[in-house]
């Protein structure tokens, strides 16, 4: 593929069996739809909305994807733990202090190319943990993975649009997209930068949308009203996909072209449902 642009796919935050669920039913017309060199996924909800286990991440690799990326809730699921510890194809937010398992980057070979890609995984603060400096961790990841490669996208895993944005804007040009993930709902601001960074706020949700964010409805709004902790539920049911599509040049490491998806669609006019 001399001279071709490099075609990457991100999926959104797959949360729990339903998640899963789109996966096993849409993921396959994604696959067939742009043929993709390279697969992204953000998995740190796979497992009943908390962590992956060994099981789940072997699945989702046998489906198609090369590496998996995650966020805080990584840390509620134990098993998590010695997964992020021995899978290198499973990341971390790089910016969690020292000592914690895993690894925040990585650069990884592109099957039936000459050509690499590292993929950044990134927490933000903002109404978050207040952890390493995302933005500082960025460019020690950049002067290592940048030795070895172009082409570069980070999972940055943030609460805030203003926190995201910065980011990019910071790092416009160094690295070939900036994914938002974290708030579950999808944007509609998929574009590219002027120095050649593709950028969505978030990606989206994978999973159950008669839900809250992926939560039983009824416990998210008892946890609203009363102001007290809940037993966390996940949702099942009306699953949904939530991805982009990417173009990189392998040579510059710019993103030529950012496509995001959602499916199947939301009904929007009521008459079609009757």
């Amino acid at each position: 593929m001399e001279n071709e642009n490099v075609k990457i796919l991100f999926i959104g935050d797959i949360f729990g069996k339903s998640g899963l669920d789109a996966i096993a039913n849409f993921f396959p017309i994604f696959l067939e739809k742009y043929k993709p060199n390279f697969v992204i996924g953000n998995a740190e909800n796979a497992v009943d909305g908390k962590g992956i286990t060994e099981e789940i991440a072997e699945y989702l690799f046998s489906s198609g994807f090369d590496v998996l990326t995650t966020g805080n809730h990584i840390w509620d699921n134990w098993k998590s733990r010695p997964l992020l510890a021995k899978e290198h194809r499973i990341l971390r937010p790089a910016n969690y202090p020292s000592g914690n398992p895993g690894l925040g980057y990585y650069i990884y070979g592109i099957s039936n190319t000459n050509y690499s890609v590292g993929v950044l995984n990134l927490q933000g603060r903002t109404f978050m943990n207040t952890i390493d400096c995302p933005f500082r961790t960025a460019e020690r990841a950049l002067n290592d993975i940048k030795n070895k490669t172009n082409i570069v996208i980070i999972d940055f895993h943030a609460e805030a649009t203003a926190e995201k944005l910065s980011l990019v804007n910071y790092l416009d040009g160094k690295v070939s997209a900036i994914i938002g993930t974290h708030t579950h709902i999808q944007t509609s601001d998929e574009r590219i930068f002027p120095n050649g960074t593709g950028y969505i706020t978030d990606v989206g949700m994978t999973g159950p949308y008669n839900s809250v964010v992926g939560l039983k409805t009824e416990i998210a709004v008892k946890r609203f009203l009363l102001q007290t902790p809940h037993k966390f539920e996940q949702a099942v049911g009306d699953e949904h996909i939530a991805g982009v599509y990417l173009e990189i040049n392998p040579v510059d490491g710019k993103c030529k072209k950012i496509e995001r998806f959602f499916y199947p669609d939301f009904v929007k006019n009521i008459t079609q449902t009757l």
